[in-house]
């Protein structure tokens, strides 16, 4: 779209009673900016600038990260974050003179959104848009109506068209009486913005300058300030203390979960189930309850999720089962792998097809070939395990030797006994064996049997 996009996110938002900004403040997995910032990129903008004061560095090293996943994602150039200092927090209004150098010589109407507003949607902003355009205004401004407006500006009107917007706490008690509330986005025109910011003052009981008070000044030059009353309240409003935030987390995993439900996932307790608006989940599946689905995780089809599984941008491929109280973080299972229950995987842990992982197995930056199996209490971390493996029951990879990591390899067709400490970095040839018990501290031939502590070679093993 011909628009350029400024958000606000300088605040730390004192009502969150918390150390942190607010729109550092998680969201569904997310914090608030974020969810901002991406729907700000679905109306594929010229430039995207986030006034930001209130730990700038942090914020601006979330949005750097956000950025990076998201274009890695759609493996695309997506537009970037431009940030803008306002280190003294003077207001609304205040907020957006800030970008007066970037923006003030370029022509393209600016849209003004908050950071605290996460839950607005691209198709609202484009109505928004349309509706500014259409009215041929210099400035748009966002409305919605609600049975309690406490905290809110209030629209005031002159018949159907706007007058002024008046703050709650400089409101008249015929004005508090209004419950058409300010959403706290709009739509301008650049060059009468920064015109019109010029001539405001902070002549108000905060003492700090509106960004509403730009309507009033366009409104009495004649200028055409239009009105979009949006009827879908939730959507508009902003996260000002932790009840919203939790009312807002609750509305954005309601709709999630309908949504797979609607699209062919079965999902049997929804009431207990936590599902990321990024997360993709495949037809056929079953997500049994208490089962948490975090981070851009991806679910195939025919996929089973027992309870209390945990997943963490995972990726799972068809038909795969994870059984009960499982963590899979960062990792990847092929079709038909089986996993628990109570397994970690971590830090790209890769099962290929038709592997299983069981019960107490940990799986650290590891490769498990084809129906490659570790059934019972093992620890298998920095390794490269071949195809038909066996690993037995209380098997470690010693990886880490108190100073650095070091990589276990198992070539194909191997039989690992219970108890096996295979001290890294080590390899173990194809088709050999290892006793109950033994300590591997060199290097196995192929078609080898060794064991004992260390291990030596007891025999070659002859293949029928």
């Amino acid at each position: 779209m011909d628009l350029n996009i400024l958000v606000m996110a300088a605040g730390l938002g004192t009502r969150m009673k918390s150390r942190k900004a607010k729109v550092l403040h998680n969201l569904v997995g997310q914090p608030l900016i974020n969810h901002v910032y991406q729907t700000a990129l679905s109306l594929s903008p010229k430039r995207i600038l986030m006034i930001i004061g209130h730990q700038a560095d942090d914020v601006a090293r979330n949005l750097k990260t956000c950025h990076q996943q998201l274009t890695k994602l759609s493996d695309s150039n997506l537009v970037a974050p431009e940030h803008v200092l306002q280190l003294e927090q003077r207001g609304t209004g205040h907020a957006v003179m800030m970008a007066k150098e970037q923006l003030a010589n370029d022509n393209t109407p600016i849209l003004v959104l908050s950071g605290d507003v996460p839950l607005i949607s691209a198709r609202t902003l484009k109505n928004l848009f349309e509706v500014h355009k259409s009215n041929n205004a210099k400035a748009t401004v966002l409305t919605t109506t609600i049975a309690d407006p406490t905290g809110y500006g209030r629209i005031v009107r002159t018949g159907e068209d706007f007058s002024y917007i008046v703050e709650h706490r400089d409101a008249s008690p015929t004005e508090l009486a209004i419950n058409e509330i300010n959403a706290g986005i709009y739509c301008f025109e650049s060059n009468a913005l920064f015109n019109a910011l010029e001539r405001i003052s902070p002549n108000n009981s905060q003492g700090e300058y509106y960004l509403t008070d730009v309507l009033s000044v366009l409104k009495k030059q004649g200028d055409k300030v239009a009105i979009y009353q949006y009827p879908v309240a939730n959507e508009v409003l902003g996260i000002n203390n932790r009840l919203e935030l939790a009312e807002a987390e609750k509305r954005l995993r309601k709709s999630k979960l309908t949504n797979l439900m609607l699209s062919g996932v079965t999902i049997i307790d929804p009431d207990s189930t936590f599902i990321d608006p990024q997360v993709t989940i495949g037809m056929d599946s079953v997500i049994y309850p208490n089962v948490v689905i975090e981070g851009y995780t991806t679910v195939g089809e025919n996929c089973t999720l027992y309870p209390g599984v945990h997943l963490v941008n995972a990726q799972l491929a068809n038909g795969v089962t994870v059984k009960d109280y499982c963590l899979v973080v960062d990792s990847f299972l092929a079709d038909d792998t089986t996993v628990g229950p109570f397994a970690h995987l971590r830090m790209g842990a890769r099962l290929e097809a038709n592997a299983t992982v069981g019960n107490f197995v940990e799986v650290k930056k590891s490769t498990l070939g084809c129906k490659t199996k570790a059934m019972h209490l093992a620890y298998l971390g920095d390794a490269t395990i071949g195809n038909q493996v066996n690993i037995g029951a209380g098997t470690i990879t010693c990886n880490y030797d108190g100073k650095n990591k070091h990589s276990t390899i198992i070539a194909d067709n191997v039989k690992i006994g219970s108890d096996t400490m295979l001290v890294a970095p080590v390899t173990v040839g194809e088709g050999s064996i290892t006793g109950a018990g033994t300590v591997v501290t060199k290097d196995i031939p192929a078609n080898s049997l060794a064991v004992g502590v260390p291990a030596v070679i007891k025999k070659q093993i002859t293949k029928a």
